[in-house]
């Protein structure tokens, strides 16, 4: 099912930029120095209800792996703490942890453990800290299945009365044996599924959002006029993985909806996951795709929760690799963050862009590798600074920056 477009939209899904320029939306970019230890990847951002900004990545621990966390006060990162380590996590480039502050000011986390032999036998654990990550709670798996299959790409986001929301993808229906016959996805698929984790870790409402959903992209959510807004790639039998949404209205959660018919058809997964972000009722959402063989970062928006778009506006200058991230302005512009193949490699590119289908030029606020070591870039807005983060394989570390904000 297409979501309908809004009947006053004038933007037009493009190859050329609109005739309407807008200004660059930050200053020049400052790095700073990174928390995090040799040999680190992956780094999440969140914004803290302080103003700052919190980090977390995966880095090398003795014959393991550790979760580390820092906030950015000033400019300055704190001391790394440390979330788990172990010799049992499951480190990927692209199926990352998260750490997200609740209205509480308490922190939630996730990471991956393995849970068997196979190479894609892991599963979720959520843990919480009452104390800003010092100290850790014993980890809950919002999964129940006991299948030693893939759960991950998680998107958590904060419930009412302390509760939590957890949303992922998951493996439980690649094992099959006695349990196929009350299986409610169809063999061999992944789905998408969510449930709610209580300050005590009690586990509840879980539930399948779509039975089919693309392999291995990264899901995202948003609030939208309170109401959680899942975006994912989704997946159909004619192999067509176009962007999907799935919302909670009035206490329920709706069906499927295609974000925009992009038809894009691939037999494997891309690992090249959406990103959304919400502010009352306004939505905007970006993503990749290569349909027809030509490769498009885009972006959508909706002044009504969700519930209809423009046309897509492209923001890509021709090569993009994707792996997009997205932050949402006071004014209703939006930052797309995606990274795009150039002579020096892949950089790391920034563009403002207005439902009205205007843009600013796109900037270039750091450069990486164009192989999967590069990870996915993202950034997060502390007051009037943007604040990034990506792996430099080169330098084999992460990079962290901070640039001013401009035009709001």
């Amino acid at each position: 099912m297409l979501l309908a477009c809004s009947p006053d939209a004038d933007q037009a899904d493009r190859a050329s930029p609109p005739p309407q320029a807008l200004a660059a939306p930050f200053g020049a970019v400052r790095e700073i120095a990174s928390p995090a230890a040799a040999g680190s990847i992956t780094p999440f951002l969140a914004a803290g209800s302080d103003g700052s900004v919190i980090m977390s990545w995966q880095e090398p621990d003795g014959p393991g792996h550790a979760i580390r966390m820092a906030r950015l006060s000033g400019t300055i990162w704190s001391e790394p703490r440390t979330i788990v380590r172990d010799t049992d996590l499951f480190v990927n480039w692209a199926d990352f942890p998260s750490v997200l502050e609740l209205p509480d000011g308490s922190l939630a986390a996730h990471w991956l453990q393995r849970e068997g032999p196979g190479t894609y036998a892991y599963g979720v654990r959520i843990a919480r800290s009452s104390d800003d990550g010092r100290t850790w709670s014993e980890p809950v798996t919002p999964h129940l299945d006991g299948t030693l299959t893939e759960h991950g790409f998680v998107s958590l986001f904060p419930e009412r009365e302390g509760w939590l929301g957890a949303v992922w993808l998951d493996g439980r229906d690649y094992a099959r044996g006695e349990e196929a016959a009350a299986a409610d996805a169809p063999e061999g698929e992944m789905s998408l599924r969510y449930a709610a984790i209580g300050p005590d870790g009690e586990i509840r409402s879980a539930m399948l959002l779509d039975g089919r959903a693309c392999d291995c992209c990264q899901t995202d959510v948003a609030l939208a006029a309170g109401d959680p807004l899942i975006v994912y790639r989704d997946r159909t039998e004619a192999e067509i993985r176009d962007i999907a949404i799935v919302r909670r209205l009035d206490g329920n959660w709706t069906p499927p909806t295609s974000v925009h018919e992009d038809g894009w058809h691939i037999p494997a997964c891309p690992v090249n996951g959406p990103a959304v972000a919400a502010s009352g009722e306004r939505v905007s959402i970006a993503w990749y795709t290569a349909a027809d063989a030509v490769p498009a970062v885009k972006v959508m928006f909706s002044g009504n929760a969700g519930t209809d778009y423009g046309q897509p506006i492209r923001v890509d200058e021709g090569q993009p690799l994707g792996r997009v991230d997205l932050l949402l302005l006071a004014d209703g512009s939006a930052i797309v963050l995606w990274l795009e193949t150039t002579a020096a490699g892949a950089a790391l590119l920034a563009r403002r862009v207005r439902a009205d289908g205007s843009t600013s030029p796109a900037a270039t606020l750091g450069l990486t590798d164009v192989g999967r070591s590069s990870g996915f870039p993202r950034m997060a807005r502390r007051g009037a600074e943007l604040v990034l983060a990506w792996t430099d394989p080169a330098a084999g570390t992460l990079r962290t920056a901070v640039a001013p904000l401009r035009g709001e």
